[in-house]
């Protein structure tokens, strides 16, 4: 195939408009792009130039694990992206290929084992006991979102992190900054810088210790040599901010469980189909807006007869191989008795989402509690009024408006 055949059947770059998504929609131009092609060519509303993008489960895999589409090489491309402002910390996890990615992941791995994330169950399950104790006694209506699914979340990441209580609020309130794309890139990079110095502060405090929470262990890598400084602190933010995803997801799938109340009911009729179902609300919701971070092609790649060029950037769909027909029947169906359910919404390959057991452990929690001490749990206003968040990268309710 020479290069001018290449060139001329190659797609047209399509424009990904940031769109305002309310509720659990799917968007309509990844729906369209999926129906396209497996893999096709994208410009997102800021950044530079187009990208690959791929949505078949197979090649989203292949991609995510194949050494030759770095992410480190991200940091040297100034790629079409979602986000207004792209504020990349260099030696920073999510932007480091192997073996240096593996190293820094496996500074922190013991926290994120099963083992780890139960050390936090007991103490999670009482948080959230008090939480649902002042929800009741406060009675309703209430925000669910303000009351249980934003300050459950934060306890438990911080609790794991180990930041300390008198704290929590100040690292939410950065977090909510970097989140943000509609705040502006200057904003955004003072929330990081502030929330970096205070994670440096805390590591350099636990040096040598031999606790078992997040920042305990970066403090024993960091005094033992293995990880540097700035590698540590770039990992504990973007750990901090990734626990509190949860606010987000828990949030669209009370949602969805308040807007189809025969789910819910079945829930609660067969509790032990609950973490089966949970895996399936994971693999429904659409989590984020667009896609995530890219990757490089070192080398020329053919992906289904496409040749990526070296230099090419590519973006994986997640929310688009959690919906491929081929892989799950019919896809756009809720299937609580889906199995096996092999979805990818915590990512695939060496970046892998490491809160992924954190993550489902709080859903079950939150799960049990609030359909089993709150048996009448629905929604207080129409499903159209329940407002979701404008100019968020990652998508959930801004607030649940809830009786019972």
């Amino acid at each position: 195939m020479t290069e001018e055949t290449i060139a001329e059947t190659l797609p047209p770059i399509r424009h990904w408009p940031a769109l305002e998504l309310s509720g659990v929609d799917f968007d309509p131009v990844l729906t369209e792009l999926m129906s396209e092609s497996p893999i096709t060519r994208i410009q997102l509303p800021n950044g530079e130039g187009w990208a690959w993008l791929v949505t078949r489960y197979a090649d989203v895999r292949a991609v995510a694990n194949d050494p030759r589409f770095s992410r480190e090489a991200v940091m040297d491309h100034p790629v079409t992206r979602l986000a207004p402002h792209f504020i990349p910390t260099r030696g920073a996890v999510g932007f480091l290929d192997p073996p240096d990615h593996t190293r820094l992941r496996r500074s922190v791995a013991a926290a994120f084992t099963a083992k780890g994330v139960e050390r936090v169950r007991e103490k999670s399950r009482r948080v959230l006991d008090e939480l649902v104790d002042e929800l009741v006694q406060d009675g309703p209506p209430a925000d669910l979102t303000e009351t249980v699914l934003s300050p459950f979340p934060i306890a438990v990441i911080s609790e794991l992190m180990g930041v300390p209580t008198a704290d929590r609020h100040s690292v939410h309130g950065w977090t909510q900054l970097i989140l943000s794309s509609s705040q502006g890139a200057k904003v955004s990079e003072r929330a990081k810088e502030e929330m970096g110095s205070y994670f440096a502060g805390l590591i350099g405090l636990r040096a040598g210790s031999a606790g078992e929470d997040v920042t305990s262990l970066l403090g024993a890598a960091v005094g033992s040599g293995e990880v540097a400084l700035d590698e540590a602190v770039g990992l504990a933010v973007l750990l901090q901010i990734g626990g509190e995803a949860v606010t987000n997801n828990s949030g669209q799938m009370f949602y969805i469980l308040l807007t189809r109340p025969n789910l819910a009911e079945r829930l609660r009729a067969e509790p032990e189909l609950r973490p089966q179902a949970i895996d399936e609300l994971l693999r429904y919701i659409p989590h984020r807006n667009a896609v995530g971070l890219s990757r490089i092609a070192t080398e020329d790649v053919a992906i289904r007869g496409v040749r990526i060029r070296a230099g090419d950037a590519v973006y994986v769909s997640y929310l688009a191989a959690n919906r491929d027909p081929e892989v799950f029947a019919y896809p756009e169906t809720i299937d609580f008795s889906r199995s096996p359910n092999p979805h990818v919404a915590f990512g695939f390959g060496p970046h892998y989402c490491p809160g992924g057991m954190l993550a489902r452990l709080e859903s079950e929690l939150l799960v049990d509690v609030l359909l089993d001490r709150l048996p009448g749990l629905k929604l207080a206003v129409p499903s159209q009024k329940v407002p979701f968040r404008k100019g968020a990268l990652i998508r959930g309710p801004e607030a649940l408006p809830v009786t019972w």
